[in-house]
């Protein structure tokens, strides 16, 4: 939490320091919903998963599960450290994949897309039951990898850093982004993942590492219209009433999933008949 706090304080401090884009909604209107959710995940994984993935990686390293221990036992514990990061790395991407990819956690993880803009805010914001299914993804990925605790321990604090780093509004000095990215992802590359544009909200899915999205295909260097006109969130939750809790919470209930979905014929589709959101889209 004191890495969480720091890393929050200091990124918010440079958005309002050095910004990238002129953001379309007022802060005080979007952080107290965008920290709500996050406040409402952890006390909910906190009250059910006390310790969570430090204690699942305590109980695998006395254990000796997973592929570490199966495979690789004669390799030095500083080698299980990084192969266990790289993959827990591996596992975040093709869960974010997955998350685009089956309409049922889509369901859950457009709350994440429907912000309007794109801070340091936007990295903390995810559906309880999103973060609820992230962790038990988590869980099992640790059981098979055999990642020791020291790994997932240093894992966490990236993520979490770079979660909120990479959606930050900040401006990287001269031409520092280009170079960063080759290995890790920047806000700039990171944002593309979150314009309306269809086939751009299904790129760049990294957290971390840069190369994941280049080696599998969904790398998309710039957005088409730019990062200073380019249009944020997803065209069918604009509405007012979407930038509420209440209503973030219940979104993943509505009948109808939006066609933003990898793989689907909808995904490539140009109407905009599906985009508008209207009281007939809320079934109870």
């Amino acid at each position: 939490m004191s890495v969480f706090g720091l890393v929050f304080f200091l990124l918010a401090l440079w958005e309002v320091k050095s910004p990238r884009r002129k953001l379309k909604n007022p802060k005080l209107r979007r952080w107290p919903v965008n920290i709500g959710l996050i406040i409402i995940s952890t006390l909910l994984i906190k009250f059910l998963f006390l310790g969570g993935a430090i204690v699942i990686a305590d109980t695998v390293e006395k254990k000796e599960w997973g592929l570490l221990f199966y495979y690789f036992k004669d390799l030095p514990f500083w080698a299980h450290v990084i192969i266990a990061f790289i993959l827990l790395d591996l596992s975040i991407y093709f869960q974010h994949v997955m998350f685009h990819t089956l309409p049922l956690l889509w369901r859950f993880h457009r709350v994440h897309h429907a912000d309007t803009d794109c801070d340091v805010t936007t990295g903390i914001r995810f559906h309880p039951i999103e973060m609820l299914l992230s962790i038990l993804i988590k869980f099992m990925t640790i059981v098979a990898i055999g990642a020791p605790v020291i790994a997932v321990l240093i894992f966490e604090l990236v993520l979490n850093a770079t979660s909120m780093f990479t959606h930050s509004n900040v401006r990287l000095p001269g031409k520092m982004d280009p170079l960063v990215r080759w290995l890790f992802v920047t806000p700039d590359m990171h944002r593309v993942h979150h314009s309306s544009i269809r086939h751009e909200t299904n790129s760049n899915f990294g957290f971390n590492f840069s190369f994941w999205d280049r080696l599998f295909g969904t790398y998309i260097k710039q957005p088409e219209l730019g990062h200073d006109n380019m249009d944020i969130g997803l065209k069918k939750f604009k509405q007012a009433k979407w930038g509420s809790l209440r209503w973030l919470l219940y979104m993943p209930f509505i009948t109808e999933v939006p066609n933003y979905l990898i793989g689907t014929k909808r995904s490539n589709e140009t109407t905009s008949s599906e985009e508008e959101t209207d009281e007939s889209d809320i079934k109870r």
